[in-house]
């Protein structure tokens, strides 16, 4: 690191532990950014990474070093990555689409499989989750990014022990809990299965849903089962001409683009690869719409929800399972009795910056 670079990493560290002096070296990162070009960008960073307190990050969020420093906190659901944003004060997102697809990026941003922001509520709700993904588009909500979005709040708020709220989305009124462990349990609401509603240009084939129907995808049939949880899911368990599905095998990059473009969805789709291990224990691969060319993601939560109610609806599985994601397990249950789903999983703070922009 050059001379300038090691004065601005000091500077910064001792700003960071003026603002929480009486806690611990946190992980903190400033990082220069512009909405315009996309020219290489120098991070300086002293990065005594671990998880902050809530004294500690909501006093750095409360600091104002400049008119144009937006401050952050980096959270993670079983590795799917997000950058969340205290947006309480405004109804409108503190950066464009253009923006925080640019703070997305890995190598010239802060690196985030999306941008999160926390806004005043509205429908009754507590509060009002906004997403922007990698690329830029608008998802209409995102069962990790609900878990951070949880969390996060417990950090504003300096929230302890169990507690829960409600979020307004673009997929409805979600209700996430903190359970005294820390993990994030959430009502993810009822499963949407009516084509048109997904939406799927798919014929139903089981009671007006789509279940098991044929797909063509690169001169392979395969069956999916079509689901939404708020966004559109295609879910398959295999193709007709081959052997039970090995998700470790498939090469998501090449495959994955192929359904989430495909005509038979108009508003493009999440698609989930299934293999079953056992009644209760499912094993998922998903290539998330809207994540760019990091489309084949660690973890998605509405997608591990929509892959119990398919494999439910495919006789599969029971209502109850767990899901093996490549960032780690997540609870899902689809119960009888209120036709809701119900997912459990963890969300942690990585680190805390600010961007200039």
């Amino acid at each position: 690191m050059s001379p300038a670079a090691t004065a601005a990493a000091t500077s910064f560290a001792a700003a960071a532990a003026a603002a929480a002096p009486t806690a611990p070296s946190r992980g903190c990162v400033s990082l220069p950014f512009r909405g315009g070009s996309r020219a290489p960008r120098r991070a300086v960073a002293s990065m005594a990474v671990s998880t902050p307190r809530s004294a500690a990050a909501a006093s750095f969020l409360e600091r104002r070093e400049s008119e144009r420093a937006l401050h952050f906190v980096k959270y993670q659901g079983l590795g799917n990555d997000f950058i969340m944003v205290d947006n309480r004060d405004s109804s409108e997102p503190k950066v464009t689409p253009e923006e925080a697809s640019k703070l997305c990026d890995r190598n010239f941003g802060i690196g985030a499989d999306g941008v999160i922001f926390v806004m005043p509520g509205s429908n009754g709700a507590d509060y009002t989750m906004r997403i922007f993904n990698s690329d830029g588009s608008e998802p209409e909500m995102c069962g990790n990014g609900v878990r951070c979005f949880a969390r996060f709040i417990a950090e504003l708020e300096n929230l302890q022990g169990t507690h829960s709220f409600t979020i307004h989305t673009g997929a409805g009124l979600i209700i996430p809990e903190i359970q005294s462990d820390g993990q994030v349990k959430v009502d993810m609401g009822e499963p949407i299965l009516s084509g048109p509603d997904i939406p799927t240009k798919l014929l139903a084939t089981k009671n007006k849903a789509v279940v098991q129907a044929e797909l063509e995808v690169e001169g392979l049939t395969w069956h999916v089962t079509c689901v939404s949880m708020g966004n559109p899911h295609c879910v398959t368990f295999g193709a007709k001409d081959l052997k039970a599905l090995q998700v470790d095998d498939l090469k998501l990059s090449e495959i994955g683009p192929k359904f989430e473009h495909h005509e038979m969805f108009p508003a493009r789709t999440n698609t989930e690869f299934v293999q079953v291990l056992s009644r209760s224990h499912l094993k998922m691969r998903v290539w998330e719409r809207g994540a760019g060319m990091t489309g084949a993601t660690l973890a998605c939560g509405t997608g591990a929800c929509a892959v119990v109610v398919a494999a439910v609806l495919e006789g599969r599985a029971e209502r109850k399972c767990v899901v093996d994601l490549p960032g780690g397990p997540l609870e899902i249950e689809w119960r009888e009795d209120d036709n809701h789903v119900y997912m459990t999983g963890p969300a942690e703070a990585v680190f805390y910056g600010s961007v200039v922009h």
